[in-house]
């Protein structure tokens, strides 16, 4: 066998250094046309990226006959299946933000920015841009000719429809936004009649130009520049946490595949640029950790299949450690302090969550006793208190609440004969009087009960209740 025979690389390997030279890392000058490789991480990366489907179809989601999920800030309600909150409750608000920030930190921690590479709007929205662009411009090799083409009917017609297609991505995201904070059938009525609030109107549009630009243009250049996250990841890194990695002891010194009788003379890295030409950011993972790495793995894909090509073991990119990459011990979950001071943080603030949303009460009675005067003695010598109620309807319909008090014997109600009309969402205010004679008066304070009840228009029962006390001389 010839010397030329014996290094005859494998098929298909050619055909990677051919288009290895079309690859280099983009510093904001031209676009990034990324080549699609199947792969695991490919999968996986669709299947985090249709978590977004919420977002398009959540808003049409029924719950007793109304949205399930509905952000009505003209009234001041927001509607989450069976439970509404008030801004009463937006303390559950903050404790939402908490978790979701920790939560962050803590993916960050464990495994960088693997919330970038699978979950964020920037990356998902620009995934299906591209996708769209590939179905109708082709591979890279095709896209970035017809970048240089001058403009032709083939290219204006290409390019019309894809910006189309863009652009109705982009008011359907807006659409989407909006029908969260509107009912969404009506939205779908009033917005193309002309009926729709100003605000509708202008949320769409801003939402249709900025996906536009963002998703179709600025592309990789908002993760470099825009987004902070990019910025403060390095502080939330350390030696233990995963990010893909290459792994530079087993692939250099790099070269183009070479076969002798005496086995490699290389590592196993094959200069084929594979994981450059797969990155959406166009960085080269080979450099090492670097700010513009989302950790989307798709250049681990890149890399497993040239492996698999090259007759090599997969795993020269992966997800590894820095201390793994250098041969030193691992250090186990359990023993990491920063992760459980995460999950402590994030513990308490879901228990906060859940209690707060375990608690709603569809009304709510609050109880203010007048301070000045604590009492005044009545002509017939009796000892009256007066209190300020304040009676919260979470309902969706105005009620009809009673108001009555447990006591001492002989304690009297006044002002509370009629029932009280508490409208829907809004809180109503109500001033009665508690009467008791001074010889049944055996404390300076006794223990009172307000007791508010209503009856829903299905018949169902609300009743709620406060603690407060009667104060005598």
């Amino acid at each position: 066998m010839s010397e030329q025979a014996g290094r005859r690389e494998p098929d298909g390997v050619e055909a990677l250094y051919a288009e290895a030279g079309q690859w280099h890392v983009n510093a904001g000058g031209e676009t990034i046309h990324a080549k699609r490789m199947p792969g695991r991480w490919r999968r996986i990366k669709w299947l985090t990226a249709s978590v977004w489907l919420i977002f398009f179809l959540g808003p049409y989601l029924r719950w007793d006959g109304r949205q399930a999920v509905l952000f009505d800030i003209p009234h001041r309600q927001y509607h989450l299946f069976g439970a509404t909150v008030l801004p009463q409750d937006f303390w559950m608000l903050s404790l939402l933000l908490l978790f979701f920030a920790i939560l962050l930190a803590v993916a960050t921690a464990l495994a960088g920015r693997v919330y970038c590479g699978f979950f964020c709007f920037q990356t998902v929205w620009t995934d299906v841009f591209t996708w769209i662009e590939e179905r109708l411009e082709g591979a890279p090799a095709e896209r970035r000719r017809l970048d240089r083409a001058p403009l032709g009917p083939r290219k204006v017609g290409l390019r019309a429809v894809k910006h189309l297609a863009w652009l109705a991505i982009g008011f359907l995201t807006g659409f989407s936004f909006v029908a969260w904070f509107v009912d969404a059938p009506t939205l779908w009525w009033t917005f193309f009649t002309g009926d729709a609030s100003t605000a509708a109107y202008v949320a769409v549009a801003l939402f249709t130009v900025g996906t536009y630009l963002l998703a179709g243009f600025l592309r990789e250049q908002v993760c470099f520049w825009l987004c902070p996250y990019a910025r403060i990841q390095g502080v939330m890194l350390d030696r233990t946490t995963l990010v893909p990695a290459y792994d530079e002891r087993r692939g250099e010194p790099r070269g183009r595949l070479r076969k002798e009788a005496g086995g490699a003379v290389q590592g196993d890295c094959i200069d084929c640029h594979q994981c450059v030409a797969v990155c959406p950011t166009g960085v080269d993972i080979r450099a090492g950790q670097q700010e513009g790495c989302i950790t989307c793995a798709l250049c681990i894909d890149a890399c497993d299949a040239v492996m698999d090509k090259v007759g090599r073991p997969r795993g020269l990119v992966r997800y590894a450690s820095l201390d793994e990459l250098e041969g030193r011990s691992t250090t186990p979950m359990r023993r990491r302090p920063r992760v459980w001071v995460y999950t402590t943080i994030l513990a308490t603030a879901l228990a906060g969550i859940l209690y707060g949303l375990a608690s709603l009460d569809a009304i709510e009675l609050k109880v203010l006793h007048e301070r000045a005067p604590l009492f005044v003695r009545l002509a017939d010598g009796s000892i009256q208190n007066k209190y300020t109620l304040k009676v919260l309807n979470k309902t969706g319909e105005d009620m009809q609440v009673r108001i009555r008090v447990d006591g001492p014997p002989g304690l009297m109600l006044v002002g509370a004969d009629a029932p009280l009309l508490a409208r829907h969402g809004e809180v109503t205010p109500a001033t009665l009087f508690l009467r008791l004679s001074p010889a049944a008066l055996a404390d300076e304070s006794l223990p009172v009960r307000f007791v508010a009840a209503g009856e829903r228009a299905s018949g169902e029962t609300l009743r709620t209740e406060r603690e407060s006390v009667f104060i005598g001389p």
